[in-house]
């Protein structure tokens, strides 16, 4: 029986100890006083699951993201469901705001983000991560009704990397309330490397062709190096040209990234 006002959050977590205590701290300093978390760890081999211990639930998952979310989510006891990656930060009045947008009829919620890295390539992130605030081609809902996440199946376990825009998508097909808060987060992604991005990108290439045949009209807009958020914020990047020439070509690699990926699975 899921209790109706109780927001479950659930952080899928791997070696994360870098950054899950402010992220699991940021959840302890909500102003909604009604939550339970629940950390679904992928046998990581630091100090993860020690923090994860001081503050909630703790379970064991592996192989992917999406199925340590969909684990947590079958072992929530939410009318809510909030799901969260170890390196987010909430600010005190994100999942009050979520709630409140929720008893006014939404049935999902995206959380604004702004990144938060060091050097020269994270402050590239940083500029490009501005352009998509407000934008829901990019941005994806974090938070759920329950009943509505359990309707959809939850997140593709096929799908690495693009599992939020997948299920964004789907939740839209099916008919369902989409909103956002204005309260951020941030995403902190420390000192930003190149390769370690291009290394991401080729993983998550390994899949994409699973989400391009579900959502080829969505894909298009959302995975080209030149994106409409990019004219739409063309005063922002102009401020700062060489951040904006930096993560252009940034996009660059990821997207050759990406496509050599997809032809490794084939």
């Amino acid at each position: 029986m899921l209790a109706d006002g109780l927001v479950s959050v659930i952080v899928p977590t791997f070696n994360s100890s870098g950054t899950l205590q402010t992220c699991l701290e940021s959840v302890k300093r909500q102003t909604y006083p009604h939550i339970e978390t629940l950390v679904v760890d992928n046998y990581s081999t630091d100090s993860t699951v020690h923090i994860a211990r001081r503050y909630g639930k703790v379970f064991t998952k592996g192989r992917e993201r999406s199925a340590q979310r969909n684990f947590g989510a079958e072992r929530s006891e939410g009318g809510y469901l909030v799901f969260l990656d170890s390196d987010i930060e909430l600010t005190p009045k994100v999942i009050e705001e979520s709630v409140s947008k929720a008893t006014q009829g939404y049935d999902a919620i995206i959380f604004p983000e702004l990144v938060v890295a060091e050097g020269f390539w994270g402050k590239c992130r940083a500029l490009e991560a501005r352009c998509y605030l407000g934008d829901d081609l990019i941005e994806a809902p974090r938070f759920y009704r329950s009943a509505v996440f359990r309707q959809l199946g939850g997140f593709d376990l096929d799908l690495t990397g693009w599992e939020d825009w997948d299920l964004a998508r789907r939740i839209r097909y099916a008919g369902y309330k989409v909103t956002r808060i204005r309260s951020l987060t941030f995403h902190h992604e420390g000192k930003v490397h190149p390769f370690q991005i291009i290394a991401k990108k080729y993983y998550y290439g390994r899949t994409v062709s699973g989400y391009l045949r579900k959502h080829r009209s969505a894909s298009t807009k959302q995975i080209p190096i030149l994106r409409t958020a990019y004219v739409r914020n063309r005063k922002i990047l102009a401020r700062q040209p060489i951040h904006a020439m930096g993560f252009i070509i940034l996009k660059a690699l990821e997207s050759i990234a990406v496509s050599i990926g997809r032809v490794v699975a084939h």
